[in-house]
């Protein structure tokens, strides 16, 4: 019994140093466990943005900007009203000022229409603004509209055409342009933004 006591006497005389060991050790495991985690969170954000990233390519030719082959003018004639996008313009038609995402080409009613570059017909319908329209798909993210179209066209959805290529022929079936007489709306897209047709012309 004696024994015993001595024992406990002993341990407890102790008890403060062991109570420091047991408490640096909680804190050496705490901090393990914690940088563990830190490191899984880190690397589990590292994978899910690189994700995210687009993958670059060391082939010097990715990245560089599409574009037709060759393009053309649709119709030769006057140009009555030209692109504007980055200011307003004063519409004849509708008697306001206002932006134009693309050019009106005057010529007489019955002039063939030409595709302005290789492509691919997306579709063609009877709008109600614009009137009949014709709508080209090309390289590169390129589309162009041809609208004011007389009803008879040449071209249906899906087919290919080439440059130079009659897909229609001018009209004065476009309601928001009639005070420009019989013509040809024309417009241009690079992956769905606007994009001035002299521009699109220059490529060529």
């Amino acid at each position: 019994m004696q024994s015993i006591k001595n024992f406990w006497r002993k341990f407890s005389g102790k008890g403060y140093y062991i109570a420091l060991i047991g408490c640096a050790a909680l804190i050496m495991v705490a901090a393990f466990l914690y940088s563990k985690t830190a490191k899984t969170e880190e690397q589990t954000l590292q994978n899910s943005t690189n994700q995210n990233l687009p993958v670059v390519s060391t082939d010097p030719t990715v990245g560089q900007l599409n574009k037709p082959t060759q393009t053309g003018v649709p119709l030769e004639g006057q140009t009555v009203m030209r692109y504007s996008m980055d200011k307003l313009s004063y519409d004849p038609t509708t008697r306001d000022w206002r932006t134009h995402a693309g050019i009106d080409i005057a010529a007489e009613a019955g002039t063939a229409v030409a595709a302005a570059a290789d492509g691919v017909v997306y579709t063609t319908y009877d709008d109600e603004l614009l009137g009949t329209t014709v709508v080209i798909r090309h390289e590169g993210g390129y589309m162009t509209t041809y609208a004011s179209l007389a009803k008879e066209l040449t071209v249906a959805a899906g087919d290919t055409v080439t440059l130079g290529q009659t897909i229609g022929y001018v009209g004065c079936s476009a309601m928001m342009e009639t005070a420009l007489g019989d013509h040809l709306h024309f417009a241009v897209s690079l992956n769905d933004d606007s994009l001035d047709p002299q521009d699109f012309f220059a490529l060529g």
